[in-house]
């Protein structure tokens, strides 16, 4: 095979049996690979109604064929499995160098099994693989488990490990690889310290071989010059990084506010892109193979506040700051390096302090819930604290660990809780961009933006502009971005390629890096049978129609300052359509007749 290894590598962590096992190329054709390969493996071995937390579910890590190779921004790879948070089918993507070494290790995917008696971690040297002991790194955060296990192993190995938070189960926990990447939604991190798993440590010598070298080269240049040359891709990533939307979705009225009670924040300036470049930012830093570098290395020097690593992204940015109130960035910064630190999703850990600073401005919970912490919106100095204790399940932490949904109802109060499938929503207000609230709610994974990016055309006018305000065609816009971010995501590629190149020239790619033949709607139509294969499975574990929604705050109140003032979601409006466009009948179910034109019957 060219573009994929060929192999899995699977691990029962219960009887300490490794077996490796052949990839069949007819699957790898129809399914790509990282998240849709993942997928099949999900759908065809577990069970939909598996406990998330218990051994009989999978974790799987799986790259793409684009992953370790010259195409450009190719460093991906997902996690797959059965998100505790959601109770739907997970994948959480993530960069760094850690796919393409599992690549060149000589595997497309990793499949772990059952649950270790103990804390251990994994050694794959190419075809030298170890379940080793963990003990001595069990309470250990992602910095000091990633030190140890570089001096024990090898220095340029790739580690993907857990923190505390994913050891103590917190439902937003995330698995962090490469020190500061995540792969971050549905508390995957939890189902990795469910399997008393700290670590994968991968260090590889192989190669990802091309089937046709001339035209991959010739593709491969054509995209990369296509993106440079783009504005968005090509310089205002790597100047401002992704906190450039700050500003730019303030001033459409989407900049969701004091957990989503409004879509405008009068200072968003002091938390946004062109503040940090001018003050924290150290250098832009990029993952393998990438030519875009919005990654961002930053420091603050603020006594209160001090430290230094990567990040805010744009969600990120916004979670600490103007979803909660705040608009201290040295604040924001500090609550990022806790939760890369730790092992937390920034979204939702955000989204769960916003939540609970509601619920204490309301007088829902009290000093005596919070154990003293005085969560009023805008204690910047609160905020860190809440997500100190968060990362370490301590305190009032322990229950800000459940996400925000938990949280609420265990409260009384689970409106409150700003999320579509118990997953924390992102930093774009459903009521002041249409789109984007309908890709929320009928998202397989949970309120999520990056599997469906309607942003783009909606807000920033790429590649096409569209009237954010209208329903029309929103429908058919939000199917076809969920179907090419399928297809992108499995192949391995970064979302943010596809500010300067669509699916024509993936199809090129892929074509001239496997040696199948793929035209720009195949391609997106391998990702229509992923999307909708993750949307069978989450139906039969229990998922329906009446999940495809938002919360009632978004669909009744409207946005009460800013450019969007008075503005709703029109999602009932929308969904109707979506689900017509899909070929699903009333009730969100695919037909025959669609899954038969998708292989999937």
């Amino acid at each position: 095979m060219h573009g994929w290894i060929g192999k899995i590598l699977r691990v029962d962590l219960g009887t300490g049996k490794i077996t490796t096992e052949a990839l069949k190329p007819e699957l790898a054709r129809d399914y790509i690979g990282a998240r849709g390969l993942g997928t099949k493996y999900m759908y065809d071995e577990v069970d939909p109604t598996v406990d998330p937390l218990s051994p009989a579910n999978k974790l799987i890590f799986a790259s793409g064929p684009m992953t370790g190779t010259f195409a450009p921004s190719a460093g991906r790879y997902d996690v797959v499995t059965k998100g505790p948070l959601t109770g739907t089918i997970a994948a959480s993507n993530s960069g760094g160098a850690w796919g393409p070494e599992l690549k060149y290790a000589g595997y497309d995917m990793l499949i772990l099994e059952g649950r270790a008696e103990k804390p251990v971690y994994l050694w794959i040297q190419d075809d030298k693989v170890e379940i080793r002991d963990a003990a001595h790194l069990w309470g250990k955060d992602v910095p000091e488990t990633t030190e140890a296990l570089n001096e024990e192993t090898a220095v340029d190995a790739k580690i993907a490990c857990i923190g505390p938070a994913g050891e103590k189960l917190s439902y937003i926990a995330a698995i962090m690889n490469d020190m500061q990447r995540a792969a971050g939604r549905t508390g995957v991190g939890a189902v990795m310290g469910s399997k008393n798993l700290k670590a994968v440590v991968v260090r590889g010598t192989g190669s990802v071989t091309v089937a046709d070298k001339e035209a991959f080269l010739a593709a491969v240049a054509k995209a990369s010059t296509m993106i440079k040359e783009h504005p968005v891709g090509g310089t205002g990533l790597r100047l401002y990084g992704t906190n450039v939307l700050v500003n730019i979705l303030n001033s459409i009225g989407g900049l969701p506010t004091n957990n989503f009670q409004d879509g405008h924040f009068p200072t968003a300036d002091k938390v946004g892109g062109e503040t940090l470049a001018a003050n924290q930012l150290q250098r832009p830093k990029g993952c393998f193979s990438c030519i875009i570098s919005c990654g961002r290395a930053t420091k603050v020097t603020n006594p209160k506040y001090k430290g230094e690593g990567e990040g805010p992204e744009y969600e990120t940015a916004w979670g600490f700051g103007p979803d909660c109130q705040i608009d201290d960035l040295d604040a924001v910064l500090k609550a990022n390096y806790y939760c890369n630190e730790y092992g937390l999703d920034t979204i939702s850990m955000g989204g769960t302090v916003a939540c609970a600073m509601e619920l204490f401005n309301r007088g829902i919970i009290t000093l005596d819930d919070t154990e003293g912490l005085e969560l009023d919106f805008g204690n910047a100095e609160a905020m860190v604290e809440a997500v100190r204790l968060t990362g370490l399940g301590q305190g009032f932490g322990k229950k800000l660990a459940l996400g925000s949904y938990r949280l609420a109802s265990l409260y009384g109060h689970p409106e409150l809780s700003m999320t579509v499938k118990k997953q924390e929503m992102p930093a774009y207000d459903p009521r002041a961009v249409q789109g984007i609230g309908l890709n929320y709610a009928t998202n397989n994974r949970g309120g999520c933006h990056v599997r469906g990016y309607s942003i783009s055309p909606e807000v920033l006018g790429v590649p096409f502009k569209v009237d954010k305000d209208s329903i029309d065609g929103k429908a058919e816009l939000v199917a076809l971005f969920q179907n090419l971010t399928a297809a992108l995501d499995s192949s391995g590629s970064c979302l943010f390629t596809t500010f300067g190149i669509g699916a024509p020239e993936f199809g090129e790619l892929m074509t001239a890096l496997t040696g199948f033949a793929y035209s720009g709607d195949s391609f997106v139509e391998a990702g229509e049978r992923i999307w909708n294969l993750e949307r069978l499975w989450n139906l039969k574990s229990g998922l329906t129609a009446a999940d495809d929604t938002l919360p009632p705050r978004l669909l009744n109140e409207p946005i009460v300052t800013g450019a969007s003032k008075g503005s709703v979601s029109r999602l009932p409006e929308m969904l109707p359509l979506y689900y017509g466009v899909r070929g699903w009948d009333a009730q969100g179910v695919p037909t025959k007749e669609k899954l038969s034109a998708l292989a999937l019957a």
